[in-house]
C-alpha cells in the first residue's frame, strides 16, 4: 500500500510539480520534510483510505489527543487456551521464536501514551514479563486471573494508577496489534467514554435453531467482529462492574460491561490482521503475516531475554 503525498498550490507556476510516492508506514510517526517532496510545507496534503470511524480532517485536527502517560493497560495473559490443544497456554507459545504475549506487550511499552502495564497472569509466567523491567520505561504490575474473563479484568482494574484517564484492555493472544490502531481507539475512547477495535464482517452470517436449520440471514452491513484493545474510562468501567456484579451478569467482552449501563460504545475500525491466536491454524497464519510485515517484528530485547524460555518450551 502506498501513501500518496500530493500538492494543490495556489499559484499556476507550481501546477506541474510531480506527485511522488513513498512507502506507507503503518506503524510509524515519521514526518517527511517538505523539501524532500518538492513543494512548500503549507501545500502538503495526504490522501489515504477513508475508514468509517474517522474522517481524515478529524485526524489532522486530532481533537481526541491522549495525554502522555495517561493510560493504564490491562494485558490479559491468564487464559488456558484449551482449544489450542498445547501443553501450555497459547499466549506463551513461540511465534517466530518469541512468546505470543510479548508482541503486544512491547507494542504498548513503546507508546508514550501508556503509563503502565498491568499483566494478569499465572504467577508461574511472571518471569517472562519481569525480565523486561530494565528495558522499558514504564511500570509493570501483576495480578492473578479470575475464574472468568470479566473477573480477570476486574482484578486488573484494582491495580491501575488512580490518576489513569483511560483503561486499555487487551487480549495477549492478539500479537499483531499495531500502535497506529491503538492510537485510534485511545482517541475515540477519550472522546466517547468507551471504544473498541472492530472490523466489518465479510462472511454471510446465518442464525440457526437447535436442530441446525437456518432461521434467518443477518444483514452483514450492520455486523462487526469485535477485537481488542477495548478502551473505557475508569469511572465508567467501575460503575459497569458495580451493576454486573450486583445483577450477577456474565459478559464475554469488556465493553459489554458498560453496555449494561446503556452507555454508547464507539467502534473504531481496526485491521483484519489483528487476529486472535486460538487454534494451530491461527498460529500458522500469524507466522505468515509476520514474515511478510515490516510493521511488526520481534525486537532485539525480545530475542535477548526470551531465547532461553522459548527453547525450553519447545
Amino acid at each position: 500500500m502506498d501513501f500518496v503525498l500530493s500538492s494543490t498550490p495556489p499559484l499556476g507556476k507550481y501546477s506541474q510539480i510531480p506527485v511522488k510516492r513513498v512507502p506507507f508506514l503503518s506503524n510509524s510517526n515519521v514526518r517527511l520534510p517538505a523539501h524532500k517532496i518538492g513543494f512548500k510545507r503549507n501545500w502538503k496534503t495526504a490522501t489515504s483510505k477513508t475508514i468509517c470511524s474517522t474522517k481524515f480532517s478529524e485526524a489532522i485536527q486530532d481533537p481526541g489527543s491522549v495525554k502522555d502517560k495517561s493510560v493504564s493497560v490491562i494485558l490479559l495473559a491468564g487464559g488456558k487456551g484449551k482449544r489450542m490443544g498445547a501443553s501450555m497456554p497459547k499466549q506463551y507459545l513461540p511465534l517466530l521464536g518469541q512468546p505470543v504475549a510479548m508482541y503486544s506487550f512491547y507494542t504498548f511499552s513503546r507508546m508514550i501514551e501508556i503509563k503502565e502495564i498491568v499483566v494478569v497472569c499465572d504467577p508461574s509466567y511472571k518471569d517472562i514479563f519481569e525480565g523486561t523491567k530494565e528495558k522499558i520505561n514504564m511500570d509493570i504490575k501483576f495480578t492473578v486471573p479470575g475464574k472468568e474473563r470479566q473477573d480477570s479484568v476486574f482484578n486488573g482494574l484494582q491495580e491501575i494508577d488512580s490518576n489513569a484517564e483511560l483503561v486499555c484492555i487487551h487480549d495477549s493472544a492478539r500479537p499483531l496489534l499495531t500502535s497506529q490502531d491503538v492510537k485510534k481507539v485511545l482517541k475515540h475512547g477519550r472522546l466517547r467514554g468507551a471504544s473498541v477495535l472492530g472490523v466489518p464482517v465479510k462472511a454471510t452470517i446465518k442464525e440457526a435453531n437447535n436442530e441446525c436449520f437456518v432461521t434467518r440471514t443477518l444483514d452483514r452491513r450492520t455486523l462487526w467482529e469485535m477485537q481488542t484493545p477495548q478502551v473505557i474510562k475508569p469511572d465508567l468501567l467501575r460503575k459497569g462492574f458495580e451493576l454486573v456484579n450486583r445483577e450477577g451478569l456474565e459478559v464475554t467482552d469488556d465493553v459489554s460491561i458498560v453496555e449494561h449501563l446503556k452507555h454508547p460504545v464507539y467502534i473504531t475500525e481496526g485491521s483484519y490482521t489483528n487476529i486472535k491466536i486460538t487454534t494451530p491454524d491461527d498460529l500458522l497464519l500469524a507466522e505468515r503475516i509476520l514474515s511478510n510485515s515490516s510493521a511488526i517484528k520481534p525486537t532485539s530485547e525480545m530475542v535477548v531475554f526470551n531465547c532461553w524460555r522459548t527453547s525450553h518450551v519447545i
